[in-house]
């Protein structure tokens, strides 16, 4: 059978699948998660994982701190010098 739709009209029925950029695979995980975890909980859920990102790019930001302690003396040197 051929197909009957014009090439704008396939071109709108295949954007029409792909709601936000989400195509069918995003879309089958988000309802997997909210088949889990409830409607009530992903408000929860999406602040802890916001919250997650923003304290990693914090840390990422910041810079090194700097190592102030004195280095230890190896024990071979000790030990020639008391022979």
């Amino acid at each position: 059978m051929p197909n009957l739709l014009l090439p704008m009209q396939r071109k709108m029925a295949y954007s029409a699948i792909i709601m936000f950029g989400l195509g069918i695979g995003e879309l089958f995980v988000i309802l997997i998660v909210v088949l889990i975890f409830g409607a009530n909980k992903l408000p929860e859920i999406g602040g802890g994982l916001g919250r997650a990102i923003r304290d990693f790019r914090k840390e990422i930001k910041r810079p090194d701190e700097i190592d102030v302690t004195p280095e230890k003396k190896s024990d071979t040197a000790e030990e020639k010098k008391s022979h």
